[in-house]
């Protein structure tokens, strides 16, 4: 298959996990003790992910140059956008109790929730991608570490969204979007990247870790500690072992 394409479908498969969670935080009442304890897992997952394979992979490449460069501007143009969609209704968009604002408390939060999401999910879509340049081949380790963190990222977004009062198509539209998107992003990840420099591919990874680094501590970890408190790092921790697991035996 054509490497491109064979990003593209690595792409959707990890964002059709955004799908799934997001079906079964809708259809199901799962306890918002379980909904924080897999968000705190899938923490521990990506925290491993961006520590053990982005910023190798990106000091592999470009050096520590490139790498700190891409790393700080990664966190840095994540926290603004996502403090500018803050204002907006868009802070507790992950979720799963009644902190989400619905449309008439906030005009213009479901299009801040959708943006934010989005915004959430792109970097890590764009690593699956540029995981193939080297050798055609993709990161089993990214897919899987950004499939197993987006199952909860759906499951507690849309547990917020219907306890907030949203229809059941704006729900599932989102996440069926985002899923789309992320695949067109590891697209992008390969067919845009493929033609640049180590330097520019190392930072473009460390691009993906910062930002996800900002976004675990900004969104995922504060919904896991405040329902789970003492016990979410232990969790969290056990994702990031899992992780490190797999990345041994791939």
């Amino acid at each position: 298959m054509i490497p491109s394409l064979l990003a593209l479908m690595w792409g959707l498969v990890a964002g059709s996990a955004l799908v799934i969670g997001a079906g079964v935080g809708y259809f199901t009442q799962l306890p918002q003790r379980l909904v924080a304890a897999v968000m705190a897992f899938g923490s521990g997952v990506l925290i491993s992910a961006l520590s053990l394979e982005l910023m190798n992979e990106a000091y592999r490449r470009g050096g520590f140059d490139s790498t700190a460069l891409g790393f700080v501007g990664g966190a840095a143009v994540f926290t603004v956008a996502n403090v500018l969609l803050a204002r907006y209704g868009a802070q507790h968009r992950k979720r799963s109790g009644s902190r989400q604002h619905s449309e008439s408390e906030q005009e213009g939060s479901g299009i801040a929730i959708a943006l934010g999401s989005l915004l959430d999910g792109i970097p890590e879509a764009v690593v699956i991608g540029v995981s193939m340049i080297a050798n055609g081949k993709v990161s089993l380790v990214a897919v899987a570490a950004v499939f197993l963190s987006n199952v909860p990222e759906g499951l507690s977004s849309a547990s917020g969204m219907k306890s907030a009062g949203r229809s059941k198509t704006y729900i599932f539209g989102i996440w069926t979007g985002i899923a789309l998107a992320c695949g067109a992003a590891a697209w992008a990840g390969y067919a845009v990247f493929s033609h640049y420099s180590n330097e520019v591919l190392a930072a473009t990874n460390a691009v993906a870790a910062g930002a996800i680094l900002a976004m675990l501590v900004d969104t995922m970890i504060p919904e896991a500690f405040e329902t789970v408190h003492n016990f979410s790092g232990l969790i969290a921790s056990l994702g990031f072992f899992c992780a490190f697991v797999l990345s041994k035996l791939s």
